[in-house]
């Protein structure tokens, strides 16, 4: 049988998600986990992989195996031998050619942006000094939904045959002393958010105009872009399947 596992992790300890040698990752951990509380060796697909120290209040992923369990007792047992970081949300089945990267429709990612300093958030959100424009900032997101070439916010020499993404939702807004963006697409290139994020950020601290994005993005160019922000203050908050993969 085959089933997709739905799970939170606070990335601060993990260097990602995907497994990789001499270093923990999200994947290793949960691998290890079902593995031992199934007693068979259990490998784990991932709906994405996130970079070094970013979180992720919904991820996905499937694992197949043979053995008789009721889905309930297994979240239990999971979360009491995880660690605290990794939480397990639920376990359903799906039909065998379920794929938690594949059958993916939308992902949304949320960024976080600390207005002051925080002792609370320190790891959890970016903190900057300088005061920025969201009216700016969201006049600039506007314009991404008139692209779909993204290849100046994609980390350079990557292995993806096409830079098209689909933007569907782009946003900043002010929330608890935040400001926060979200955004939400049907694939998203590496680095893809904390390009944008770092380049929006130029925009509303005055660095650039917003017409210039329109420049950045024609360039196809990863150095005409703003910089990567801290993987901390990202989070990978929703992904979204057709209801057609389960059982």
């Amino acid at each position: 049988m085959r089933y997709f596992i739905e799970l939170s992790y606070n990335g601060s300890g993990y260097h990602g998600w995907q497994i990789q040698p001499k270093a923990t990752t999200v994947q290793e951990v949960l691998e290890d986990g079902l593995s031992k509380v199934l007693s068979d060796k259990i490998s784990v697909v991932g709906a994405g992989r996130t970079d070094t120290g970013v979180h992720a209040t919904q991820m996905f992923a499937h694992f197949d195996t043979d053995r008789l369990f009721d889905t309930d007792d297994l979240v239990y047992k999971l979360n009491s031998f995880l660690p605290f970081n990794i939480a397990i949300t639920t376990i359903f089945k799906v039909k065998p050619y379920a794929h938690a990267r594949f059958d993916a429709t939308r992902r949304s990612y949320l960024y976080r942006i600390s207005l002051k300093k925080n002792v609370f958030t320190n790891r959890n959100a970016y903190y900057l000094k300088q005061p920025l424009d969201v009216d700016k900032m969201n006049a600039a997101a506007k314009i991404l939904f008139e692209y779909k070439d993204f290849q100046c916010f994609s980390k350079t020499h990557t292995d993806v045959k096409t830079y098209y993404c689909n933007i569907m939702k782009a946003k900043w807004f002010l929330r608890d002393g935040e400001v926060q963006f979200t955004i939400t697409a049907d694939r998203f290139l590496r680095n893809m958010v904390r390009a944008i994020v770092g380049t929006m950020i130029n925009i509303g601290l005055g660095k650039i105009a917003v017409e210039d994005l329109h420049t950045i993005i024609k360039s196809k160019n990863r150095s005409e872009a703003g910089y990567s922000v801290p993987a901390h203050g990202l989070y990978l908050t929703e992904v979204v399947y057709p209801e057609t993969i389960k059982l």
